[in-house]
């Protein structure tokens, strides 16, 4: 009998709009730490954009030049922790998806901007983490916030080609890193960023629903369409 299941095969996912719906406790703790150093706090339904990229740059827009972003995020961070992360729920069937990616054989690590010490204590809270060989992240003094090296690192650290693996995630972040390491990007369209901003920067496939999320990192592994050298 032939085996069928992939060999070798891994995926990256990203947490925040892709395993999570994490908007309310991070939208709540970055307008806590505006209110409490005076800066006007922009209403909650317009801060989606602030969900997924690294959380300085995201206070050094809010803030502008001369801003206290260190302060800010420490104001942030104590808020998080204490209660925002906490606020995090899994996206309906993540875990039945999560399950059928690791039963087809592929290799699962998780691959985000969010500070590693907070996504551990996410994934362990919401007993997402056993379906995980690895998990990664950025750090508090900014090392991997940018996905491209983080994305780098794990390849390294693992042994990883790029051709063997797809990355999944929610935003132009999360595509534009997969390609500067010659990976194909697998964009999903129930978090953050939507179809239009994951098709603009060069999503290779777009999955609607998280039914159907373990099919379409199936084909798209087994495409040969996909792009896979690395671009500026």
């Amino acid at each position: 009998m032939t085996d069928d299941r992939p060999q070798g095969t891994f995926v990256l996912l990203d947490l925040d709009g892709t395993l999570v719906a994490s908007a309310p406790g991070i939208v709540a703790s970055l307008r806590h730490a505006l209110h409490t150093l005076g800066r006007p706090a922009p209403a909650e339904a317009t801060l989606d954009w602030v969900v997924g990229p690294p959380l300085r740059r995201s206070f050094e827009t809010l803030l502008g030049e001369g801003g206290d972003v260190e302060a800010a995020l420490a104001l942030y961070r104590a808020s998080y922790e204490a209660e925002g992360m906490f606020l995090s729920v899994p996206y309906p069937g993540i875990e039945d998806t999560l399950s059928a990616l690791s039963e087809a054989g592929h290799r699962l690590f998780l691959c985000t901007a969010k500070p590693l010490p907070h996504a551990r204590r996410i994934m362990a809270h919401l007993g997402l983490d056993a379906a995980f060989e690895g998990l990664y992240g950025a750090t508090f003094d900014d090392r991997f916030d940018d996905k491209a090296t983080l994305i780098a690192h794990i390849l390294d650290e693992r042994g990883l080609s790029a051709r063997d693996g797809c990355m999944v995630g929610d935003r132009e972040h999360d595509v534009l890193a997969a390609r500067r390491n010659g990976m194909t990007a697998l964009g999903v369209t129930w978090g953050y960023g939507g179809a239009a901003e994951l098709a603009e920067s060069g999503a290779t496939r777009l999955c609607q629903s998280t039914g159907d999320l373990a099919g379409d990192v199936a084909a798209l592994l087994r495409s040969e369409t996909g792009t896979r050298a690395p671009v500026a």
